[in-house]
C-alpha cells in the first residue's frame, strides 16, 4: 500500500505501530536517523517463544539472554520529557518476545529511569510479579549518600520509584577504583550488614555488585566471597574487551580474566556494554566487510551480541534499547541465539580486534555518567562525533592528505550539526566536575581529552 506522500514522519511512525516517538532521543536527547528508520522499516519481524534463557544456579530463575537495559531512554521529540508512552510499548514488546529482566539505577537518565520503569512494568498487569526480574543498583557516588541514612533513603526509594516491595537483583554500583572506596562506600558505614539482612529477609533476592576498575580491587572483593556470598557480578564484555580493555584504557581488566575468575567460583555474570557504548555498531568498513564476508545476512551489531551471549557462565547481556528498530535487532540475535563457531569466535580476538585496537580512539561509552556538565558541555556527543570521523578515516590530520580540505570542513559542519556551539569542548573551564564529582566508568581523563579536541578545532578553523 502506498503512504501518502503529505503523512508526517510522527503519523507514519504511529502507522508502524511504536507510537508517536520512535526516533525519539536517547538520554542525550539525540534524534534517530532517517536511515534507522529506514532500517525498521525493512526489519524482519522477530519470533515470539523462542527466546533463550539462563539458568541462575543460585535461585533457579531462569533468566532471558537479552536483558533490556534501562539506561537511555526515549524522550517526546524536541522536549527534554521522556516518553512514558512509547517505553511503555517497548518493555510491552519486548516481554511479548521474552525479555524479563530490566535493568536500571537511580542514577540513569537524570534520575528518572526507575520511575520510568516502574510505572511501565506496572502497566504489565497480566504479568506476575515473579514472571520479571528488576535489578537496580545502590549508586552512592555523592557524600550524602555514603552515609547511613543516606544510603538506606536510596534503597528504599528505589523500591518506591520501581512500584516493587522486593528486588530481585541488587547491585553495589560501580565497584574498582579502590578498596577505601568500596569500604568508605559499603562497609564502614554499615551498609554491606544492612544489605546482607535485607537478602535475608527476601527484600534482596541476589546481591552483586558492578565493577569497572582495577584487577587488585577485582581480586579483593572477591576474596569476601565467604562473607558477603556475592550471588551475581556484572562486568563490561565484548569483542575488544576481551582481550584489549587495558590498551583501550590504561587501569582496566581484559574481559577474558573477569569472565574466568567469575566462572572459577561458580558466580553467574551479567554483562553490560556488549556494543561498547555503540562504537561496535559502528564500525570501519574494513570490518564490516569482514564480518558481512562470514554473514551477510546479520547486522553488525548483532555479532556483538552473540559474543557476548556465547559463553555459558553468562546470565543475561544488557542492552540499553532507545530505538525499537534496536530492540527488534537484539531479539532476533537472541530468539534463539546461535552461538558463535570458534572460527568466529578466534576471527573477532584476533584479527578484527586487532586491527580496532589500531584506531586509538576515546574509549567513551556515552554512558552519560559525566552529565550533566555544570557548563552545558555535551561531553559523550563531543566524544562519538571525534570517534565516529576517526574510524570512518575522515578526521582531517594530515595538511598534506589529499583530502585534507574536504575532511576539515565535514569535521567542522557536522560537529555544529551535532553539538550546538555553546555546548562544544572550548567552553570547558576544567572545573574537574566530571571526574570529581561524577563517575567515568572508562576513567577518561576528561577535562584533558576536550582540551585537546579543542585545541584540535581551533587549529582547523586557522588553516
Amino acid at each position: 500500500m502506498k503512504q501518502n506522500k503529505n503523512l508526517d514522519r510522527r503519523s507514519f511512525l504511529k502507522l508502524l505501530g511504536v507510537g508517536g516517538a520512535a526516533a525519539v532521543a536517547a538520554c542525550a536527547g539525540k534524534k534517530s536517523s532517517d536511515a534507522s528508520v529506514d532500517n525498521y522499516k525493512n526489519q524482519v519481524e522477530p519470533p515470539t517463544g523462542q527466546m533463550t534463557y539462563r539458568t541462575n544456579p543460585n535461585t533457579g530463575d531462569q533468566v532471558s539472554l537479552l536483558g533490556y537495559g534501562m539506561m537511555r531512554l526515549p524522550m517526546k521529540e524536541g522536549t527534554e520529557e521522556f516518553d512514558q508512552e512509547l517505553i511503555n510499548h517497548q518493555i510491552d514488546y519486548a516481554i511479548e518476545h521474552g525479555v524479563n529482566y530490566f535493568d536500571t539505577s537511580p542514577v540513569y537518565c537524570r534520575g528518572e529511569s526507575e520511575r520510568c520503569t516502574g510505572i511501565a512494568l506496572k502497566a504489565q498487569s497480566r504479568l506476575p510479579r515473579d514472571k520479571y526480574f528488576v535489578a537496580t543498583k545502590l549508586s552512592n557516588f555523592s557524600p550524602d549518600s555514603q552515609t547511613p541514612e543516606g544510603a538506606k533513603k536510596m534503597y528504599y526509594e528505589s523500591m518506591k520509584e520501581l512500584q516493587v516491595d522486593y528486588i530481585d537483583y541488587y547491585l553495589l554500583h560501580a565497584i574498582g577504583g579502590s578498596m577505601e572506596e568500596f569500604y568508605k562506600r559499603y562497609v564502614d558505614n554499615g551498609i554491606m550488614d544492612f544489605l546482607v539482612e535485607e537478602r535475608k529477609a527476601g527484600r534482596i533476592r541476589n546481591l552483586g555488585f558492578s565493577f569497572h576498575g582495577r584487577q587488585e580491587v577485582f581480586d579483593e572483593v572477591l576474596t569476601l566471597q565467604d562473607k558477603y556470598h556475592w550471588d551475581f557480578v556484572q562486568i563490561e564484555l565484548n569483542w575488544l574487551d576481551w582481550n584489549y580493555a587495558n590498551e583501550i584504557n590504561d587501569g582496566n581488566v581484559d574481559a577474558s580474566y573477569l569472565y574466568a575468575e567469575l566462572h572459577r567460583l561458580g558466580i553467574p555474570a551479567v554483562i553490560m556494554e556488549p556494543l561498547l557504548g555503540g562504537r561496535l555498531a559502528k564500525v570501519p568498513q574494513y570490518v564490516v566487510s569482514e564480518l558481512k564476508q562470514m554473514n551477510p545476512e546479520k547486522s553488525i551489531a548483532s555479532w556483538a551480541f552473540r559474543y557476548a551471549g556465547t559463553p555459558e557462565g553468562v546470565l543475561t547481556v544488557l542492552s540499553g534499547m532507545t530505538f525499537t528498530e534496536h530492540l527488534k535487532d537484539n531479539l532476533l540475535s537472541y530468539c534463539p541465539l546461535v552461538p558463535l563457531t570458534k572460527e568466529e569466535q578466534e576471527k573477532l580476538d584476533t584479527k578484527i580486534a586487532h586491527q580496532m585496537m589500531e584506531e586509538e580512539t576515546i574509549p567513551c561509552n556515552a554512558c552519560q555518567y559525566c552529565m550533566p556538565c555544570p557548563y552545558g558541555i555535551d561531553i559523550p556527543t563531543i566524544f562519538t562525533h571525534y570517534n565516529k570521523m576517526k574510524i570512518e578515516g575522515r578526521l582531517p590530520l594530515d595538511a598534506g592528505d589529499p583530502q585534507y580540505r574536504e575532511n576539515r570542513r565535514r569535521y567542522l559542519i557536522s560537529l555544529d550539526r551535532e553539538v550546538e556551539r555553546e555546548r562544544q569542548p572550548d567552553h570547558c573551564i576544567k572545573c574537574g566536575r566530571c571526574i570529581h564529582e561524577k563517575h567515568c566508568p572508562q576513567q577518561i581523563r576528561i577535562p584533558e581529552e576536550l582540551d585537546r579536541i579543542s585545541r584540535f578545532i581551533e587549529e582547523l578553523k586557522r588553516s
